[in-house]
């Protein structure tokens, strides 16, 4: 379709602002005009339907769409992985997300796979693999295996989760060789995470000295680094360092939380993950150990996104699934509408998302961004539920080019 209008929806534009019923005029893959419906082109019939922009997942993985403990113990083929990696991005699109970041376990490969339309999948923004202290939140190898083997297990052009580096200067080895592979950010892990070897939470890794090398080499290149992040010391390091945003945030207490803020510093909060691993561990491909880490994260992350509000940090939108079945990632939006509200949620999944990501171009609707539009079911801002279920985005357009259509 090169020029149609949307008439007939109601439109939330992604800015905040109150719904308006305005047709949308879309040429060449961008939106061209708001208003009044015209008579020249095509004509998309959207009568009782919601528009808002295409939604932005700012934490993904999309190379961890394999159960993750066989995938990490690596019985499971490169045939498989892919397919499963695939499969995932399709449904991303599916449920109305034409724009995520991926937050390491892809390489580079699946990425340009996925923007040349060989597959179905959203635009893919991606740091490549993590970069992590050595036996640190990202390894998760055997204690008798040698650090060493752990890289060997990447599966070029396909995923690569984690890189390890023991100094600063293996760090900035392997961001050199994150960025050559294709990452278009960085991202470190600066504390223990969740989904850990031997790792706890309460855990700081990377020195501020060793953040400020992955910090510098991305500044070169014209980019920032994020960092996965659950405790203050490592928050605290990282703003130090010179990152622009945090992964999780999951203890920020307020003195922290006005740090980030003086710097500039985002936030993009998980809580999707953290139901799914409290409720079925198994259907991520993990054992029931994991529970243990989960309990409390929720509540804690839940007084750390109001702690951050308060604070006046910019806040994203992060769902974090991983193994298989990651088809409803809209879930996170109906989390974070009953922590906020349903517009606090979209806006934070369209405008702040794009802005955090470094994406100008999309998050709105508004003449002259990209065309990135989905057609809800009713008012997914009277009944956030609406977000958590992909049949109720019944036509998603991207760039332009409608990629699915129900209606």
């Amino acid at each position: 379709m090169g020029r149609f209008q949307v008439v007939g929806a109601t439109v939330v534009d992604g800015s905040g602002r109150d719904p308006a019923d305005v047709a949308v005029t879309v040429e060449d893959g961008r939106i061209t005009a708001l208003g009044a419906a015209g008579t020249n082109g095509e004509r998309l019939d959207a009568g009782g339907l919601t528009m808002t922009p295409g939604l932005i997942d700012a934490h993904v993985h999309l190379g961890l769409s394999s159960p993750i403990q066989p995938q990490f113990s690596f019985q499971i083929s490169a045939a498989e992985i892919a397919a499963d990696i695939f499969a995932t991005a399709g449904a991303t699109l599916d449920a109305g997300f034409t724009t995520v970041r991926d937050t390491g376990g892809i390489d580079g490969g699946v990425v340009t796979a996925i923007a040349k339309g060989k597959v179905r999948g959203p635009r893919v923004v991606s740091c490549g693999p993590v970069q992590c202290q050595t036996g640190g939140h990202g390894y998760y190898g055997a204690e008798w295996e040698p650090t060493e083997l752990w890289s060997s297990h990447h599966v070029p052009g396909l995923c690569a989760l984690s890189m390890m580096a023991g100094n600063a200067d293996e760090l900035r080895r392997n961001v050199r060789e994150a960025f050559r592979r294709g990452a278009s950010f960085l991202k470190l892990c600066v504390t223990g995470g969740v989904v850990g070897g031997k790792d706890r939470l309460t855990d700081t890794q990377f020195t501020v000295e060793e953040i400020a090398v992955a910090v510098q080499e991305a500044a070169a290149r014209g980019t920032y680094v994020t960092v996965h992040a659950h405790n203050n010391g490592g928050i605290r390091n990282a703003v130090e360092a010179g990152a622009r945003c945090v992964e999780h945030g999951t203890d920020l207490d307020e003195p922290t939380a006005a740090l980030m803020a003086a710097h500039g510093v985002a936030l993009v909060p998980t809580f999707a993950v953290l139901d799914r691993l409290l409720h079925d561990p198994a259907a991520a491909g993990l054992g029931d150990s994991v529970r243990e880490r989960v309990a409390g994260v929720r509540e804690r992350m839940a007084r750390a996104l109001a702690a951050a509000k308060d604070a006046g940090v910019r806040i994203g939108l992060g769902s974090d699934l991983i193994g298989p079945d990651q088809d409803r990632r809209g879930v996170e939006l109906t989390l974070r509408a009953q922590l906020e509200t349903p517009m606090d949620a979209l806006v934070a999944a369209t405008k702040t998302n794009a802005e955090i990501i470094g994406l100008p171009e999309v998050g709105v609707i508004a003449p002259g961004m990209r065309a990135d539009l989905v057609l809800w079911n009713g008012n997914p801002l009277e009944d956030p539920t609406l977000f958590s279920d992909p049949a109720n985005a019944v036509t998603v357009v991207q760039s332009g080019r409608v990629v699915k259509d129900l209606r």
